[in-house]
């Protein structure tokens, strides 16, 4: 019985346990079927891109501070981070990756960059 390739229908050839004719067609196959997927964790990620690079670029000494008009000018989003780091004392820091911002009063935030 010989098997057939489920992306473009040609006979496999090889090992028993092959799946598609070629690394071509094995591509295609997964991109097809996890299309919606890789959209939301794309674009997830594009966001988060954006912010580390907003936050790097206003960060350059590694602690400062900014206002919060002038993260929305350059297109940060506040509801993409990848992390949240509450201090003993209770201070919430929203983290990208390494870089950090706290909100301060007065739309405020304090930059932070963790070593």
């Amino acid at each position: 019985m010989k098997k057939e390739c489920p992306e473009c229908g040609e006979k496999i050839v090889g090992r028993i346990d092959k799946k598609f004719c070629s690394d071509a067609c094995r591509n295609s196959y997964n991109n097809r079927v996890n299309k919606d997927s890789k959209n939301l964790i794309r674009n997830t990620n594009n966001r988060l891109r954006k912010n580390y690079r907003i936050l790097e670029d206003l960060n350059p000494d590694k602690k400062t501070k900014t206002s919060r008009s002038k993260l929305i000018e350059k297109g940060f989003d506040f509801n993409y981070f990848t992390s949240i780091y509450t201090t003993k004392a209770g201070t919430v820091y929203y983290f990208v990756y390494d870089q950090g911002y706290l909100p301060l009063e007065d739309d405020y935030f304090a930059l932070v960059k963790r070593e």
